[in-house]
């Protein structure tokens, strides 16, 4: 358990410099346990702690993580350049915080999104080496063939890969649509395997992130909400 002065949790939690957040307390906008709380300098356990500014409960959290279900026409970048960034989906104080997409999902490509702004973990899940699935819902310009699912398990070689790109798990789901699990995390992977094969991806949707679903979350395009512990424990590789 640590303590914080209050100006500094209202910084740490992004909203705003010190100096601002100090004028915040002083304003009298901050609310603790249904009081108001006017002294910036009074020290606070931050283990659970729950306050009040501008009429809406936010609970201290030390470190952000987020699952977003990202629509499509948005870019995960902090600097978008062509379309919105899915940090504008996002309360405004979480672009304070560093709030980092995790990987990315193409700007046309949709589903389950983790960000946070814990390096270590956006860089655990971000690293190869950890093999974390990723199941991936495609669409196909054309008719799914045995034949199809046939190459998309053995792997595909690409010019441009020094092994072939494998699928861990394929099967179809509809006469133009495949279920994908993949782990090597490669850029575009599942389009530009699809493309090789003749038989192009019109629409992808990432629906699960280790043991972690979109279904077991119930959001709904453009909803987000924060994983707990007992969530984050999905995202680990048995």
């Amino acid at each position: 358990m640590s303590k914080l002065t209050l100006d500094r949790i209202l910084q740490s939690q992004g909203f705003g410099t010190r100096k601002y957040c100090r004028s915040l307390i002083d304003d009298g906008e901050v609310t603790i346990n249904g009081a108001v709380v006017t002294d910036y300098k009074i020290a606070l356990d931050t283990d659970g702690l729950v306050f009040t500014l501008f009429g809406e409960d936010w609970t201290y959290r030390e470190h952000l993580y987020i699952a977003l279900h990202k629509p499509a026409n948005f870019e995960c970048s902090r600097k978008p350049s062509q379309h919105r960034g899915v940090l504008s989906i996002l309360p405004e104080q979480f672009s304070w915080r560093e709030l980092q997409p995790v990987g990315r999902l193409d700007h046309d490509t949709t589903g389950l999104l983790l960000m946070s702004d814990d390096g270590a973990f956006n860089h655990a899940q971000s690293s190869s080496k950890r093999h974390i699935p990723k199941l991936y819902l495609a669409s196909t310009q054309d008719p799914v063939t045995p034949a199809l699912i046939a190459y998309l398990l053995a792997g595909v070689k690409l010019p441009d890969e020094p092994a072939p790109l494998l699928a861990l798990v394929c099967r179809q789901t509809g006469e133009r649509q495949l279920e994908i699990v993949l782990e090597q995390g490669k850029y575009h992977q599942v389009k530009r395997v699809l493309e090789a094969l003749g038989n192009p991806c019109i629409a992808l949707q990432r629906s699960a992130i280790g043991g972690l679903s979109l279904a077991a979350l119930e959001l709904d395009e453009g909803e987000w909400c924060y994983l707990e512990p007992a969530q984050l424990a999905l995202l680990v590789p048995d």
